[in-house]
């Protein structure tokens, strides 16, 4: 099992990036790459197919969410991603009147690449999303 945990402290309020995050159907507002996104179902236990360039596609299924703590977790179920039995978590923690933490992790098993590989990838779409959310709010 490999784990992944990129933490970021931000100059916001953690209730701005929660705003993001929190929308599973809104990843196309601060992921870079992204042509059309999809939501099957609301809630626990729906599904978002992120179509990406060149007709890949990548499902993933909202598994928890707790809007008051703003955390959410998701899952891969479907797409060319080389990983199995992942799950990340998304957490936003206040850290100040102007200042919050994102804190993304996963736990996954790689799937015909190695553990450093893998962890380099999936690291580099958490940097990139954090990037994009700093983007999304002007920062």
């Amino acid at each position: 099992m490999v784990s992944v945990k990129v933490t970021e402290r931000i100059e916001t309020t953690a209730d701005a990036v929660w705003e993001l995050f929190r929308d599973f159907g809104g990843i196309q507002r601060f992921s870079p790459g992204i042509e059309k996104v999809e939501v099957t179902g609301a809630g626990i236990g729906a599904v978002r197919t992120i179509r990406l360039p060149g007709g890949v596609s990548l499902q993933e299924r909202l598994e928890a969410f707790d809007d008051r703590g703003r955390r959410l977790q998701y899952a891969i179920v479907g797409g060319p991603i080389p990983v199995s039995s992942y799950l990340a978590t998304i957490e936003v923690k206040d850290e100040g009147a102007r200042t919050c933490r994102i804190d993304w992790s996963s736990q996954f098993e790689p799937k015909g690449i190695g553990d450093e590989q893998a962890h380099r990838m999936i690291e580099g779409v958490y940097k990139s999303g954090i990037a994009g959310v700093k983007k999304a709010l002007g920062l």
